[in-house]
Formats: structure tokens, C-alpha cells, sequence
């Protein structure tokens, strides 16, 4: 690493958005000097050129630890390790324990369908950027003739009407449809569910729905799942099955292939 005056490229733009200049890419007099007063203040020599001493000071490496993979209920877990990342693998001790999802069966319908639904445990918001014919083909009791052309694209705008006034949300002024919108792996909707799911765990999660996505994606869909959809699970492992626990889980059967090579693949691992 190397970067002074004449440098260009992705990695002065970066150095610049660290500096909290212009990031137009171009190391000149003005990112020289930015660089020397960092140099400075961090114990440096002050020479204005960024080295790999620098840089690394700047950018340091996180090392990441080796998510430890759990045992829970005589369940293998690590047969999944590779097929499920290992920070949602680390999650199921505490699904297992709480909301009884504590069988092979049960616990390989129940990933089946969040890996679907939140595309491989990636996806943990719903996707409410809607253009306007979108809006008339998912929503058509919502948005009668161009009234979804003022609703295009605006996701807020869109969860507030569409959600609004149901599942404990208030209207859509209050925009508590778009705050209780589609949230974890198994997308948490509505007041009244986060208000249930929150009392479950012991968090206020009306003022914070947030953590829905950010740290109980997992744990929020198993709530929903035991409550719903886990009677289902221990008819079995045909097709017929796991079209009956995605009806639960979705309202329909859109994804069932994907949905039931997952089961299968799942399952094989677990039993």
C-alpha cells in the first residue's frame, strides 16, 4: 500500500470518506494535508504519504472467531454448518429451548421455510419498494385506479396505507404500518405481534421493532412458528406436509419447490 500526491483509484476515495473530505479519488495537496494532521494526532510520523503502516492503523483487520457450533436436545446442529451460516446456527439452542421447535422434523420444516422466506437467512426487512403497477397487482383493494401512482417507491408510504388500521396499527397517519411492517426471517407484521413476541422474550419492542431485524430475526419467526404453523410440522416429512406448513407460514404455496428442497435437504442432515 502506497498512496500519495498523483495517487487515484477506489482506495484514495476510501482513505478520503475516512478523512471526511471530498472523495473524488484524487490524493492532492488537500488529502495531503488531511493525512499529515491524522499522522499527528495518532502517533505518526507526519509525512502525508499513506504506507501500510497507516493505512492498517486507519483500516485495522477484524479478525473473525470461529462461531463455535452448539449441541441442543440430542439435535445435530453441526451437520448444518456449511448449509445454514453458523451465526444462525449458534441461534438454535435458545429456538429450541424456548418455543419447543426441538425435533428433527420440526426443526427442519421451521429453517426450510426462513431460508425461502428471507432468501438463504439474508433478508430480514420486507421489500416495499413497489412501482406503481406493482402496487395495483399485489395491493388491488388498496390502490383503485391511480392512486397508487402517488405511492410508487415510497415504502413508508406504502406499509403505512397498506398495514394500516389492522393488527393493532393504527391509521395511516400514524404510520405505525410501516414501523410494524415485515421484520425477521419469518417477516413479523402487525402492533399486536410485536407486542406478543416482545412480552415473550421481555422486550419493549413497540419502541425498538427494529431489533426484530437486527437481533431477534431468528428467534421473532420461531415465536410465529410455534404459535402457528408447529402442530403442522409433526405430520410428517411428505409434500403435502410441507405445503400445508408453507400455507401457514405464507398464505399460499408460492416457493414450494424451493421450499421442499430445503425440507429435504434439511431434514437428511438432521435425522
Amino acid at each position: 500500500m502506497l498512496l500519495k500526491i498523483g495517487s487515484v483509484g477506489d482506495d484514495v476515495k476510501k482513505l478520503q470518506t475516512k478523512l471526511g473530505t471530498t472523495s473524488d479519488g484524487s490524493f492532492g495537496p488537500g488529502t495531503e494535508k488531511l493525512v499529515k494532521e491524522w499522522q499527528t494526532k495518532n502517533g505518526l510520523t507526519a509525512d502525508g504519504i499513506v504506507g501500510d503502516g497507516t493505512w492498517n492503523k486507519m483500516f485495522p483487520k477484524v479478525i473473525k472467531e470461529d462461531v463455535v457450533i452448539p449441541s441442543s436436545g440430542g439435535l445435530k446442529l453441526d451437520k448444518l454448518k456449511g448449509h445454514v451460516p453458523d451465526s444462525v446456527i449458534a441461534q438454535i439452542p435458545e429456538v429450541v429451548e424456548k418455543f419447543k421447535i426441538n425435533t428433527p422434523l420440526r426443526l427442519s420444516h421451521f429453517l426450510s421455510q426462513c431460508s425461502h422466506e428471507s432468501g438463504g437467512f439474508k433478508i430480514v426487512k420486507e421489500n416495499l419498494n413497489y412501482s406503481a403497477e406493482g402496487l395495483k397487482k399485489t395491493f388491488p383493494k388498496y390502490f383503485p385506479g391511480n392512486l397508487s401512482e402517488s405511492y410508487a417507491k415510497n415504502p413508508e408510504k406504502i406499509a403505512s396505507k397498506v398495514y394500516g388500521g389492522r393488527m393493532g396499527n393504527g391509521n395511516e397517519s400514524t404510520k405505525e404500518g410501516y414501523k410494524f411492517s415485515g421484520k425477521g426471517f419469518i417477516q413479523l407484521t402487525g402492533k399486536d405481534n410485536y407486542i406478543a413476541f416482545g412480552k415473550s422474550i421481555g422486550v419493549d419492542l413497540v419502541s425498538h421493532p427494529e431489533l426484530v431485524a437486527e437481533k431477534y430475526p431468528l428467534l421473532s419467526a420461531s415465536w410465529f412458528f410455534s404459535k402457528n404453523c408447529i402442530k403442522k410440522c409433526d405430520g410428517g416429512s411428505s409434500r403435502e406436509i410441507v405445503k400445508s406448513v408453507t400455507r401457514c407460514v405464507n398464505g399460499g404455496v408460492i416457493g414450494i419447490e424451493d421450499r421442499l428442497k430445503h425440507f429435504n435437504e434439511f431434514y437428511k442432515l438432521l435425522s
